[in-house]
């Protein structure tokens, strides 16, 4: 069986889609199901048990040995949350439990981290682990990973294989659910739809222009094919960069968006909110030779590629992957 922590949610209702569309069907489903808003990610996809959140870690006692790989996916993601007890408990004491278990059952784990560790960007984007411990992060969320990051090098006792993915921006079917923490793609769409017309967090970085800020965006299908690629356990072990090695712009984004739409642009700009305003990343690009280097081959999508199939084939018919 085959475990998917935050099957719920965006990215892990996309990895149930994408092993369901290939046959596999063994799946353990753990989320917390409590929040309905998030129960059509799994409308019509196949699995072997839903496990609450809470019931997991005695669930892993009972059938760990059952178990032939874990995703971790699951955790709180919302960097506009300040309370360090909330990540502590979810994001750290949970992974934690998660690994131990795969310790003493020998299960591979590919476990999400994110680039939000990256803080800045002061000392790069480089997935080199020597340089891990000195990243500085720009909240908690982002405290919460590499605190987690930082323990998991440490350990002299782990799973056969393990991946920890640091995530850069990643967008695509099956956020509906996700409010404000949505991708920006997400929200001109709607915003289109609704007004005609979209509007971008004005640049407080005499650096860069309005909409000149850059991230590196990342279709989920790619991400999900690299999982699927770390799953065969050919890789060395460690931390890895997931974005798509290009950074772009948020006009980009938007700009794309409205000719996915078949509409002229119509952009224009608001104040960041200020409770962000000083937590903002401006650039941010991740550098993709260490996985390229381990064998993974698969081109990733452009960003016209992947806004195109996600405004066209999901977003138009709200349709799930």
């Amino acid at each position: 069986m085959i475990v998917i922590t935050g099957a719920a949610g965006f990215i892990g209702s996309c990895i149930v889609g994408t092993l369901n569309s290939k046959g596999i069907n063994h799946l353990v489903l753990v989320d917390d199901f409590s929040k309905t808003e998030k129960a059509a990610n799994l409308d019509g996809k196949l699995f072997v048990a839903m496990v609450q959140r809470d019931d997991f870690d005695q669930w892993m006692k009972e059938f760990g040995d059952e178990v032939t790989c874990v995703l971790h996916i699951g955790a709180r993601t919302d960097t506009t949350e300040f309370d360090q007890a909330i990540f502590d408990e979810l994001n750290v004491e949970y992974s934690k439990m998660v690994w131990n278990h795969c310790v003493n059952y020998q299960i591979p784990l590919v476990y999400a981290s994110s680039a939000a560790t990256y803080g800045l960007g002061e000392l790069g984007y480089d997935d080199d682990e020597s340089k891990m411990p000195l990243l500085q992060p720009l909240n908690p969320y982002g405290w919460s990973k590499q605190v987690f990051d930082k323990w998991a090098l440490e350990q002299t006792q782990t799973p056969p294989h393990w991946y920890g993915l640091k995530f850069f921006n990643v967008y695509g079917p099956n956020e509906y659910h996700k409010g404000r923490m949505a991708s920006v793609i997400f929200h001109t769409f709607n915003q289109v739809k609704e007004q005609g017309s979209m509007k971008l967090f004005r640049s407080h970085n005499p650096n860069y222009t309005d909409g000149g800020q850059m991230r590196d965006f990342v279709y989920v299908k790619d991400l999900v094919s690299v999982i699927e690629f770390l799953m065969k356990g050919t890789a060395k072990s460690g931390i890895y960069n997931l974005g798509s090695g290009k950074a772009r712009t948020f006009l980009d984004l938007a700009e794309n968006t409205f000719k996915a739409l078949g509409k002229e642009p119509n952009i224009s700009f608001i104040d960041t909110p200020e409770d962000i305003r000083d937590k903002y990343q401006y650039f941010t690009e991740a550098n993709m030779q260490k996985l390229i280097s381990q064998g993974y081959d698969i081109p990733f999508h452009s960003l016209e590629e992947g806004i195109d199939d996600y405004v066209k084939n999901y977003l138009v018919g709200h349709q799930y992957m």
